[in-house]
This record gives C-alpha cells, sequence and structure tokens, in this order.
C-alpha cells in the first residue's frame, strides 16, 4: 500500500469511530415513542391487591357485602371517556379474547363511565351481594344483585354454586364511530384491558 492507501485507511477508521461514538449521544437526545396505553385492574377493599373478600373467604354467602376497588389509568396522551363493563360469567361461559379484542358475549349487568384526564389515575368504589339465588338441580342461580346500592335481576348459572367469576371490561368511546368499544387502537392494531375475579355461592 502507498502513502495514499495508508491515508484513506486512517481518515475511514477515523470516521468509523467518531459514527460510534456519537450514535449513543445522538439516540439520548432523541425523544424515545411510549405506546399509549390504558389499564384496568381489581383492587380489594382497602385498595390493594388483597382481601378482595370478607375473612379473604371466596365462598360468598347471600347477603354478604364484598368492597372492592376499580383501578383506571389513562396514559393515552389525551383525554379519553371509558366504560367498565361488568359482566357475571361461570367457568363455561367464554371470556374476552385478548389477541382479537373481542369482548365475551355475556350480558353486561353493570356499567361504570368516567372522564379520564390526560395521566389521570382514578379509584371508584364497587361495593355488591347477593340478593337472591336458588337452586335448580345441581345448579345454583344467582337471580338478583346488589351493586353500588342497586338491585340487579341476573339469572347466571354454575354448577354447584362454583367457580363463579366477575369480569370486568374496558370500553373506550370511539369519536369516529360515535360510540363505545371494546379496547383502543394503536397504530394498526388493537389493545385492550379486562380483569376478572372467582367466587362460590354459599346458598344454606
Amino acid at each position: 500500500m502507498n502513502l495514499d492507501d495508508w491515508h484513506l485507511l486512517f481518515v475511514s477508521i477515523c470516521v468509523a469511530i467518531i459514527l460510534i461514538a456519537c450514535v449513543p449521544i445522538v439516540m439520548a437526545f432523541i425523544p424515545s415513542r411510549d405506546e399509549p396505553f390504558l389499564a384496568l385492574a381489581i383492587l380489594g377493599k382497602d385498595g390493594m391487591a388483597e382481601s378482595y373478600y370478607p375473612d379473604d373467604d371466596p365462598n360468598i354467602e347471600l347477603g354478604e357485602m364484598v368492597h372492592w376497588t376499580i383501578y383506571l389509568s389513562n396514559h393515552m396522551g389525551e383525554v379519553q371517556y371509558v366504560a367498565v363493563k361488568v359482566k357475571l360469567l361461570n367457568s363455561t361461559n367464554p371470556s374476552p379474547i385478548s389477541n382479537s379484542c373481542t369482548p365475551s358475549p355475556a350480558p353486561m349487568i353493570y356499567e361504570v363511565r368516567r372522564v379520564l384526564m390526560k395521566n389521570e389515575t382514578g379509584l371508584f368504589l364497587f361495593s355488591w351481594s347477593i340478593l337472591d339465588a336458588a337452586q335448580n338441580g345441581d345448579f345454583l342461580e344467582i337471580r338478583a344483585l346488589s351493586v353500588n346500592g342497586e338491585t340487579i335481576e341476573t339469572n347466571a348459572l354454575a354448577i354447584y354454586g362454583s367457580d363463579y367469576r366477575v369480569v370486568l371490561e374496558l370500553w373506550v368511546f370511539n369519536k369516529n364511530l360515535n360510540e363505545f368499544e371494546f379496547g383502543w387502537d394503536y397504530d394498526d392494531e388493537k389493545r385492550c384491558a379486562w380483569n376478572q375475579i372467582w367466587f362460590n355461592v354459599i346458598n344454606e
């Protein structure tokens, strides 16, 4: 190699080193694009992820009051109008499907609607009890619930009264369609949030 070749090699190596050294510095000044999201959770009596049932016993008697807290958090970058749809299922009823953001086909028994400001977190009380239940062969049918003081008629069946579940789905108001949808759009994909808690019913 002649002197010009060595000079070109030296310059190329120097440029490569400068570029490698500058990339982390440049990346530090480029704002990261965080994925927008909404969060939904069910908390226990004291607003913690515990004490979901009286005496921590998921076997619920008629008239026994259960106190939960619905946790909602908005990280979508703008105000969101949301609805939490509550459904009462047994172990065989279809659950919501996260991959396709398909809600459970079970009927809604209660709904909470809230406007969440940007980066707002909201805690909402959700107190319920079973008002009426009847045995039907091997099945127990919950006929009426009290939710936040409101009486709601139901016809949810579970064999021997076991493995009921309260399912909460987070629906978001779509301004273009002027209606609520289960989940929200992110780029070309759909995101959604739902939660569930299991319990049994004692009818004596």
